[in-house]
């Protein structure tokens, strides 16, 4: 879970890679920078990571942004948008990759996805907390203090659920209520990973 065949971006990324919330924040990400309704927004599955984004254009024509699963790529326009610099890397060889594939995404294998889109709907502080008890589960695990896999979506879902029956706020958010429930998820996922048993894996 902590391993990536194509990319290197750190313990933490990785482990949200497997779970695919990754996807999930990159969708709630999308919303707020483009301002596109969460039904317009796809997660796809690419095993090759060539493709990042792709927009589909109201004539129903794409345009998508192609290279190396490399993160330099990214910094680098991060810090020089709206310009292209010239970087020595190796440029993109279609050829050599020779096959690109793409697949739709299974929910019930990844509940990540299904929490993030859920939270993205609900807005206001629902984000907040989906990000928090996701950061808070995500280090647990790699903590190694006995959280499952499975563990994972099963607590975020959990501080959802408790937030929504006790303190979401949608409207006129601030910055002190995004906090406050920032930490709260943070001490939900403690207290209830202490509750989690370890369960062997039978193989």
């Amino acid at each position: 879970a902590t391993t990536h065949p194509n990319w290197d971006m750190g313990a933490k990324i990785t482990l949200d890679s497997a779970t695919m919330m990754n996807k999930g924040l990159e969708v709630i990400e999308a919303h707020y920078l483009f301002g596109a309704s969460y039904d317009d927004i796809d997660i796809v599955i690419h095993p090759q990571s060539i493709v990042h984004s792709m927009i589909e254009t109201q004539d129903t024509s794409c345009i998508a942004q192609l290279g190396w699963a490399d993160m330099r790529l990214p910094i680098v326009y991060s810090v020089s948008w709206p310009h292209r610099l010239k970087m020595p890397y190796k440029p993109l060889d279609l050829a050599q990759i020779g096959s690109l594939t793409f697949q739709k995404p299974d929910t019930e294998k990844y509940p990540c996805i299904s929490l993030a889109y859920e939270a993205g709907r609900m807005g206001g502080t629902m984000t907040a907390v989906l990000n928090a008890a996701n950061e808070a589960a995500n280090e647990m695990f790699r903590e190694d203090v006995g959280l499952g896999f499975l563990d994972i979506p099963t607590l975020i879902e959990g501080a959802m659920e408790g937030h929504r029956e006790n303190g979401f706020k949608k409207e006129d958010v601030t910055l002190e209520d995004i906090l406050s429930c920032d930490a709260w998820a943070r001490e939900y996922v403690k207290e209830k990973t202490k509750n989690v048993v370890k369960k062997p894996v039978v193989l």
